[in-house]
């Protein structure tokens, strides 16, 4: 039987992975930090039978233990931040967390390697009409957008490609998009929908993302463990859409009249500035940074998966369904009524 070690299976992606790893007959061995953590998946009936181990991406010598005699690894595991500069936890979780799970690789002589990486370590594409590609320069500090989370997505991506080329680590890297889907728990970016459905989003920006259903990138990791090319990075991404459509269209799912009105960026502005003085006079992250201002009014934000399609037989599903699961299992968990 082959077997499989996940890091970050408590997220919405290692959620996700995990169950489509089980329904492909694959045994995971999946790794958690506590266990408040993964009660969610407690319920999935794909996670009965899954190797839980307990191990922190701080701890090289427990991440190797947990990788002894594993056919691969896929390492989810990530802090996802919209502060505006990078942060010691940014740095410990991203960066130097993917060098540990690098070298607990190396010394368990892992065959493989699927590190998650993220469309935020790609370039903006080149206008608004254009798509980013795999060999798109990254451009994000040049335009004003590197904000603490794809500058550590970066770093930590650059770790993996320089273990491939300067070691014998066979690994594939994986980029999806802004991923949307059910087992949501924190919320991550199912966030804006939960939001949406509760008519707490304001306003709309003309800024854009590429929207995923994030089983589809679970099935593209699978095909990118299984035909990816070694030192290859894969973009999953998904539909190239305006906020202002993407909107309105939770909203059409959960019959909730959709924000119309455009927020003047100097208020938005404004408001980012708050959220950055907040951090620093709390220490906590608020519900708005400038980062992520910034990003609302980006229109350079696609991408095009056409090399995932083409290499690993990558397939995007309508977004409707994706936000559909979401709302329901909401639902289900509490999080959203009727």
């Amino acid at each position: 039987m082959t077997v499989v070690a996940l890091t970050g299976a408590s997220g919405l992606l290692g959620s996700n992975l995990l169950v489509a790893l089980r329904r492909a007959g694959v045994d995971v061995r999946a790794l958690f930090r506590s266990e408040g953590s993964i009660a969610h998946l407690r319920e999935v009936p794909e996670a009965r039978g899954v190797d839980w181990r307990n191990a922190d991406l701080d701890d090289e010598d427990a991440l190797a233990r947990a990788f002894e005699g594993v056919d691969a690894v896929f390492h989810v595991a990530a802090m996802v931040s919209i502060l505006a500069s990078v942060t010691p936890g940014l740095t410990r979780a991203n960066v130097d967390g993917t060098r540990r799970v690098v070298a607990a690789c190396r010394r368990a002589k892992v065959r493989r390697l699927i590190h998650t990486s993220s469309i935020v370590t790609t370039g903006l594409a080149a206008d608004a009409m254009a798509l980013a590609t795999e060999d798109s320069p990254w451009n994000f500090a040049e335009l004003g957008l590197d904000d603490g989370y794809c500058i550590t997505k970066k770093q930590a991506e650059d770790v993996v490609v320089a273990a491939v080329r300067d070691t014998d680590l066979d690994a594939v890297i994986i980029n999806p998009g802004y991923l949307f889907g059910p087992m949501d728990s924190k919320p991550s970016s199912g966030k804006l929908i939960l939001d949406t459905a509760l008519g707490k989003v304001p306003g709309v920006t003309p800024g854009g993302n590429v929207f995923t259903d994030v089983r589809d990138v679970a099935t593209g990791a699978i095909a990118a463990w299984q035909k990816g090319a070694r030192g290859e990075r894969y973009i999953l991404g998904g539909h190239n859409r305006p906020y202002a459509e993407v909107l309105p269209l939770i909203a059409s799912r959960t019959g909730v009249t959709p924000p119309r009105r455009m927020i003047p960026r100097p208020v938005a502005g404004l408001v980012g500035a708050v959220g950055d003085l907040q951090y620093r006079l709390t220490g906590r992250e608020p519900l708005l940074t400038s980062a992520a201002v910034r990003w609302s009014y980006c229109t350079r934000f696609r991408v095009s998966s056409a090399k995932a399609e083409a290499a690993l037989g990558y397939r995007i599903s309508p977004l409707e369904g994706a936000i559909d699961d979401a709302l329901e299992w909401f639902r289900r968990t509490g999080r959203l009524r009727g």
